[in-house]
């Protein structure tokens, strides 16, 4: 579904991502592991047009190199962004109403509202609550829903762990799963390895911009250098 080839990234003129190549099969989970400032969140950026890059990427055996960010929603390619980006002032359901701006399908829109609901029972609860005022895990969540909103192919998550309490990733990363059991093909960057080694398929670590090992997620997760690097043992 992704093929990435020599994906190059800069900020001026300072190489952030240094020719990385990975692939991403239809129907699984993989995840990018690496210390913070790797590159994994640029990447990410560079894969949703978010971010000039060089190199190749193709999405379901398409260049999408140069198509603009709002594109690729319709073609079902969709991030929810580190750090969230719920619009604060908006309600749960106008967030989840804003998953859905690229559709026209109202019925199928409301089924799918009913799906989140369904799967999110704590958004349904706080539907009419502004959304910069729910916890961190809450906002999360919604920001997980709102992706679903655009029925995405391929989803792009990053660092859904970040900042939540252990309880709270324990809940996210039980959406995570009951949203691949769906079919829906995901690619996690995260910087908890232990955590996104124990749910995805495969994974790839990233150091300073480039991909230094990759494998069986079980593999990584026995691995020394991992063990020592990201496990911290």
């Amino acid at each position: 579904m992704l093929e990435v080839k020599d994906l190059q990234v800069s900020y001026g003129g300072i190489a952030a991502v240094k020719g990385v190549s990975f692939e991403v099969a239809a129907g699984e989970m993989v995840c990018l592991i690496g210390a913070n400032g790797a590159g994994k969140t640029t990447t990410l950026k560079a894969l949703a047009r978010l971010l000039p890059a060089q190199g190749a990427i193709h999405y379901t055996g398409h260049s999408i190199l140069h198509r603009p960010a709002h594109e690729l929603i319709g073609a079902g390619m969709t991030l929810v962004p580190e750090g969230r980006g719920v619009f604060a002032r908006l309600t749960v359901a106008e967030n989840l109403d804003m998953g859905a701006y690229s559709r026209n399908d109202r019925a199928e829109i409301a089924a799918d509202l009913d799906r989140v609901y369904e799967m999110l029972p704590r958004l349904k609860e706080r539907a009419q609550q502004l959304a910069g005022t729910l916890s961190g895990g809450e906002q999360q969540m919604l920001a997980i829903g709102r992706a679903l909103m655009s029925r995405p192919k391929l989803l792009l998550l990053d660092e859904p762990s970040m900042g939540l309490a252990p309880l709270m990733v324990q809940k996210v990363f039980e959406v995570i799963r009951s949203v691949a059991a769906q079919g829906v093909t995901i690619l996690l960057v995260e910087q908890n390895a232990k955590l996104a080694l124990s749910v995805a398929s495969r994974g790839y670590v990233m150091e300073s911009g480039a991909i230094t090992l990759t494998g069986a997620a079980p593999a990584l997760l026995a691995n020394p250098k991992v063990r020592e690097a990201y496990l911290g043992e």
